[in-house]
């Protein structure tokens, strides 16, 4: 795994850095918002630990941006302004995931883990659908009346999860442990988040609305 590392604060870049390469990744550290946008552009990553607050371009600026190019790497946010309002604007900014300072090094991993671990294809169909909705879990391409749509990583999981489990109610901390790997109450809407930007991809833009919520339970696409 090759992992991209923006942090201003040199003993934290390094001790991160540190971590991982004793895991045996390969790891890139930069230290200003500038450097790391031109290093996350020109390179190729699996995922991006960034952190929110770094000299002359801050993490959101610099993640906006990256999302706005079309960029799909998976962003792992860091902070030690760790405030639910911040979270969200985060996760709304394009992050897939968000960590609070301090923190663990074992609790990053496992977050980096579970970012990019792939779900089992096994003898599941490769290609998912609902009405016009086509989603192609080799090539990891959706489209909706034959309009190619982008989703972040997490926004394609979610997308998946749903779509694999049609017709069944899956409730919020179902899709917690699922997409995220958390089996706790992070106390945040960062389901709600997805949710509402994976609606603004792949139901408004269209006359039939796919995702259904059931108050008090859930989500669902619907098998009809």
């Amino acid at each position: 795994m090759k992992l991209l590392v923006i942090e201003d604060d040199k003993a934290t870049n390094d001790y991160i850095a540190d971590g991982f390469r004793r895991e045996g990744h390969s790891v890139d550290q930069v230290m200003t918002g500038h450097e790391g946008l031109v290093q996350a552009t020109v390179g190729s990553y699996d995922v991006v630990i960034l952190d929110r607050m770094l000299p002359g371009l801050d993490g959101i600026a610099l993640l906006k941006t990256l999302r706005g190019a079309k960029n799909k790497t998976a962003v792992i946010l860091l902070t030690a302004v760790d405030f639910v309002d911040d979270r969200i604007e985060g996760l709304n900014a394009g992050a897939d995931d968000y960590l609070g300072k301090p923190f663990a090094f074992g609790e990053l991993s496992a977050r980096v883990a579970a970012l990019v671990r792939r779900p089992q294809m096994s003898d599941e169909p490769t290609v998912l659908r609902a009405r016009d909705l086509v989603l192609d879990r080799l090539s990891r391409k959706v489209t909706r009346a034959g309009q190619v749509i982008d989703l972040m990583p997490r926004e394609f999981a979610l997308l998946e999860l749903l779509l694999r489990r049609r017709g069944r109610v899956q409730t919020r901390t179902m899709l917690l442990e699922a997409v995220w790997d958390i089996h706790f109450d992070p106390q945040t809407n960062v389901v709600e988040t997805h949710i509402s930007r994976l609606r603004n991809k792949v139901d408004k833009p269209f006359d039939v609305p796919l995702i259904e919520t059931l108050r008090g339970s859930g989500y669902r696409i619907d098998t009809e």
